[in-house]
């Protein structure tokens, strides 16, 4: 039902995992400091792409939204570095990325994005992952919200092909909220970003959501307000 190559592994650095076990709300530990340039790379890639992602990712940091730069550069001396090498699509989360010390290694992936990739798909995955990066994580692991998971369903989906995650992992990233007191949150908000997409046989009271491949109203007003 769900391609794996369209599941995002956020991880905080130092505790990687590209299976997923790791999980919008924002990661206290690992928020920027309001105003700080936060300097990009790219570590390969298509040079017709790489500009897509760039346009997309100032989206985040454009006049009215966060207050951060996003600082991108040729050397790959930074502090985010982008690969299109790797399976998937995941990033770091916030500042965690200051622990990927070997400059040759990426700590953002876009997996499946190349030139034929539509406008749609590149703003969706680049929003989404530069959230992260900004310290943001799933949305559906909000301790605001609450979602009435249809358990089996989802087990039995996601631990069969293509995904084949085991038992700890579709716990872990799919049914843990994050800590509260780690936290900064909101209440759940379906139309943001942060959100995986979420079938409606995988709840028992109907709730649903489907690809979202824009900023919402609450993720503009939260980024706001956790950058000011």
């Amino acid at each position: 039902m769900v391609n794996e190559n369209q599941w995002c592994f956020a991880w905080p650095a130092g505790r990687k995992s590209t299976s997923g076990a790791d999980r919008a709300a924002l990661v206290r530990g690992a928020k920027w400091d309001p105003g700080f340039t936060i300097t990009v790379s790219f570590l390969d890639g298509d040079p017709t792409v790489q500009e897509r992602v760039r346009a997309v990712a100032q989206q985040w940091v454009a006049p009215g939204m966060a207050n951060l730069t996003l600082e991108f550069r040729r050397e790959t001396n930074t502090l985010i570095r982008i690969s299109f090498n790797y399976s998937g699509s995941w990033s770091t989360i916030g500042t965690t990325c200051r622990q990927v010390t070997n400059r040759a290694e990426p700590t953002m992936n876009y997996g499946w994005l190349d030139p034929s990739s539509s406008d749609e798909e590149v703003e969706r995955v680049v929003l989404h992952e530069f959230g992260h990066a900004l310290g943001l994580i799933h949305e559906h692991q909000n301790p605001g919200g609450t979602i009435h998971w249809n358990r089996r369903q989802v087990i039995e989906e996601l631990s069969g092909p293509p995904n084949n995650w085991p038992l700890e992992v579709i716990e872990h990233n799919m049914f843990e909220p994050y800590d509260q007191r780690e936290t900064n949150f909101t209440a759940l908000d379906p139309q943001s970003i942060m959100m995986y997409p979420i079938p409606r046989s995988w709840t028992t009271d109907g709730f649903s959501v489907g690809l979202n491949s824009q900023l919402s109203t609450q993720d503009k007003a939260f980024i706001r307000q956790q950058y000011p």
